[in-house]
């Protein structure tokens, strides 16, 4: 059996120092827990921030200030060593939910007071009983749309406060069988090689059942939202997203991993691809934009059967030349 064990402890108690510092105190925290020269990727407006002193203050400590008696809701939390050889390492990912009160603007959104929940899932490269890297991707529009606000026209799916595993079977504290991961990692492969082609000769849905459950569960980000079924994703979401993009990048990740039924992965950026037609309610512009992307996956059997999406919409649009952030957080809300 494999084990994750040590670098689990690290993050569990990363997560625990981090989420009870006190507002504008995060940087003591952080210098103890990564590595000087640790690398954050987050979404737009953040990017990339590298270091302690930066990401506690333009990350941890506004965000902490804003949603005050900040809790972590864990609906997900695995390790694995990354099936990516050229970047390797061992990894640590979690998924759920950062909920607060929200008492002070953030990123131009105008507080409710009322609580809110703001959806992440991050990857922690842990070496040497330390963070030396991190992805974590965030709902923005999420927030903005729980504060009032609309991001986006209506969307294909349907926005919802999104649930862990329908198993609630999630946070696998304990070391698990390798040969359960293994399967996992096959799945979300095969997947990958049937998405990553866009043109497999088979109608969409016959592809999706290759690889997905008929009662699959797609969880994706406020301005798609969220579907039901194979048939039901193939009309709301993979078919419009298809018939939008043309000239798609191959699949670059940067780690792949899994462990019992659960898996995924992140890229910076996942793929490329040009907007050549209608897209969320906005028309083509003929301009290439970068798709940032978490996948968490659950798998039953030998297929996948829930898949939570992370997709940084923002920047996509921002390359677009919509900035939805400076469009919209500054609107009084309704």
């Amino acid at each position: 059996m494999t084990d994750y064990q040590k670098e689990k402890k690290v993050v569990l108690a990363y997560y625990k120092a981090l989420d009870s510092a006190p507002a504008g105190a995060t940087e003591p925290v952080l210098r103890a827990t990564v590595s000087e020269d640790h690398i954050w990727r987050g979404f737009h407006p953040f990017d990339v921030i590298v270091g302690a002193a930066s990401l506690a203050r333009d990350f941890w400590d506004p965000l902490h200030q804003s949603l005050t008696s900040l809790q972590r809701r864990m609906d997900i939390f695995i390790a694995g060593s990354n099936s990516i050889k050229s970047h390797g390492g061992r990894w640590v990912t979690s998924m759920g939910h950062l909920m607060g009160l929200f008492d002070a603007p953030w990123l131009g959104i105008q507080p409710t007071g009322k609580i809110v929940m703001l959806r992440y899932a991050d990857f922690h490269r842990v070496e040497n009983g330390i963070i030396t890297e991190t992805a974590m991707y965030f709902d923005i529009p999420h927030l903005m749309m729980q504060a009032g606000l609309s991001p986006f026209p209506p969307q294909t799916g349907e926005h919802l406060v999104q649930p862990g595993p329908m198993t609630h079977d999630g946070l696998l504290f304990e070391a698990q069988p390798p040969e359960a991961g293994n399967r996992t990692l096959a799945a979300i492969n095969a997947m990958i090689s049937d998405l990553g082609q866009w043109n497999s000769g088979m109608a969409l849905e016959d592809e999706l059942r290759r690889s997905w459950h008929e009662n699959m569960l797609w969880w994706g980000p406020a301005g798609i939202g969220s579907t039901f079924t194979i048939e039901r994703y193939a009309k709301q979401h993979a078919g419009p997203f298809r018939a939008a993009f043309s000239n798609r990048s191959q699949t670059g990740h940067i780690c792949r991993m899994a462990e019992g039924h659960y898996g995924g992965f992140f890229g910076w950026p996942n793929f490329t691809a040009t907007l050549t037609g209608d897209f969320m309610g906005r028309p083509a512009t003929g301009q290439p934009g970068d798709f940032r992307v978490i996948d968490l996956y659950r798998r039953e059997g030998d297929k996948l059967a829930e898949n939570w999406i992370f997709i940084d919409l923002l920047h996509f649009w921002k390359m677009q030349g919509v900035d939805i952030l400076e469009k919209i957080a500054k609107v009084p809300r309704s």
